[in-house]
């Protein structure tokens, strides 16, 4: 055969060809669904950025909220009713006046501390009050007042005792949202260090805590009331 037939051939067999189409997207789709990669990108690195960018944005987004529902849901443990009788400890609405006229933040075997949480940001907040106790306690009542300024209200509340060793309280009262926590009859509040904290919205910026305070009464295992008191400093 001359080299002229022969290119008339191949030439002819080549315009004749056409590409199976659907057997092409065939291996494509048994390829994507086996978990291969596509043998080629469908998409040139300039249109995928984008979708990317969007995509973190939006899991940022939900980072956000999925932190929000986790501190209302842990939040909403303490805030169920309690029933029952509580054991009795000194009154707390008697000395509600008193921390700005001299409640010291120790008082024998209890001392208090009051400061806003660090990780609290310019729409919410948490209020973390330390109580330490070199001795058990046979009754005690804890108290966080924050002041009512722009926007605040509460989120929800939590305490590092036992949950079934106290009943919880948030209400507002003077100018304040007041959380409240008190030891059941029958149960002791062991010796060391805890923390009770109260969580709460506020307008947008920075806000001025300093009007916020606690204030502990406890009466002693071994006999004896002890009462401490601690304002908290500016934060955001």
């Amino acid at each position: 055969m001359k080299d002229e037939e022969l290119s008339g051939l191949l030439r002819e067999a080549a315009e004749a060809h056409r590409p199976d189409r659907a057997r092409m997207l065939a291996r494509i789709e048994r390829g994507m669904a086996s978990g291969r990669p596509a043998p080629r990108s469908v998409r040139p690195p300039r249109a995928v950025r984008p979708w990317l960018r969007v995509a973190g944005a939006t899991a940022a987004v939900c980072g956000v909220l999925a932190a929000g529902a986790f501190s209302v849901t842990w939040a909403g443990d303490d805030d169920r009713a309690h029933g029952g009788q509580v054991a009795s400890a000194p009154s707390p609405a008697a000395s509600t006046p008193a921390v700005r006229g001299g409640l010291r933040p120790e008082d024998g075997p209890l001392w208090t501390g009051g400061v806003v949480d660090p990780h609290s940001n310019a729409y919410w907040a948490q209020s973390n009050v330390t109580l330490r106790t070199t001795e058990p306690l046979s009754a005690l009542t804890v108290e966080l007042r924050v002041a009512r300024t722009g926007g605040v209200n509460s989120t929800g509340s939590w305490r590092s005792l036992p949950e079934r060793d106290f009943t919880v309280s948030v209400n507002e009262s003077g100018g304040y949202l007041v959380y409240r926590w008190t030891l059941r009859a029958g149960r002791t509040v062991p010796a060391g260090t805890h923390t009770f904290a109260g969580q709460y919205n506020h307008a947008e910026g920075d806000r001025d805590a300093t009007g916020d305070y606690v204030t502990a009464h406890a009466v002693r295992a071994s006999g004896g009331k002890a009462s401490v008191g601690d304002h908290f400093g500016r934060s955001r």
